[in-house]
């Protein structure tokens, strides 16, 4: 009894340790994928290459997600309004669900699945590969001149996802209320206009995505420098990613949710 109870503290001991060592080597990484992205202002073309190819992996079904999660809230929001009269307020009712919440969440969770994940198996085959090894060999820092222009692109495509995200949300609700279903075209968008504030709502969704892009791109990058640089290896952290960035960007939303709506 005294022995398994000492196995059990073991244990737990020894997991702790572990997590704790994870968590100091994974800020001392982002601290120096920070520093490293400091100088890349003189090579701005490498951020504008990240950008363009790592939105271009999540452009389409962010696009098509973003149509038919405004088709779902034109109709479950009319049919919810409808009970209370107030089938005016759709458009408000889709804006507001779209650019305070669902943008930039399912955005960020697309994003991990999509392009985190092909980030990861990128750099993950680098290591494989022994890329990133021979560039260090030629005197190349590879979180400069690989990591860090990943990590930059992924946090600047995100604000610009979710608002791809967010206009054909508002798209498909307008389509679903106002073509379909018949709710006045003018009431859909002044209502709209009226409620949704550019600052305390668009913009707070516009800070969650920035910070959803900080998170879900740093760690993408990270499992996959950390990979073990075997196939499995590769598969395993390319799991952990999706895993990860899902539930560290809904941990992440409700901390900032609690703040920016206190």
């Amino acid at each position: 009894m005294i022995g398994g109870v000492v196995n059990l503290i073991s244990r737990l001991g020894q997991a702790t340790r572990e997590t704790v060592e994870d968590v100091g080597h994974a800020a001392r990484s982002f601290v120096s994928i920070v520093l490293s992205a400091t100088g890349l202002w003189r090579r701005p073309q490498l951020i504008a290459d990240q950008v363009h190819f790592i939105g271009n992996y999540s452009l389409v079904i962010i696009a098509i997600s973003g149509l038919f999660v405004g088709f779902v809230l034109g109709y479950q929001g009319y049919y919810t309004l409808n009970k209370y009269g107030s089938e005016e307020a759709l458009g408000l009712l889709v804006a507001l669900s779209l650019v305070r919440e669902l943008g930039p969440v399912v955005t960020a969770l697309l994003f991990a699945g999509r392009a985190g994940t092909s980030l990861t198996a990128e750099i993950g085959l680098m290591k494989a590969g022994e890329q990133l090894a021979a560039m260090e060999m030629m005197a190349v820092n590879p979180l400069q001149r690989v990591i860090a222009p990943r990590f930059i692109g992924g946090i600047i495509a995100m604000p610009i996802l979710t608002l791809i995200f967010n206009a054909m949300g508002i798209i498909g609700g307008y389509l679903v209320g106002v073509v379909l279903i018949g709710v006045d075209s003018g009431s859909f968008w002044s209502q709209m206009q009226a409620g949704v504030d550019i600052w305390k709502d668009l913009g707070n969704g516009i800070i969650k995505s920035i910070v959803f892009g900080f998170a879900a791109t740093f760690v993408a990058l990270y499992q996959g420098y950390e990979a073990t640089p075997t196939p499995e290896g590769v598969s395993r952290a390319t799991t952990r990613t999706v895993v990860i960035s899902s539930l560290l960007v809904l941990w992440l939303d409700f901390l900032l949710t609690a703040w920016m709506f206190q």
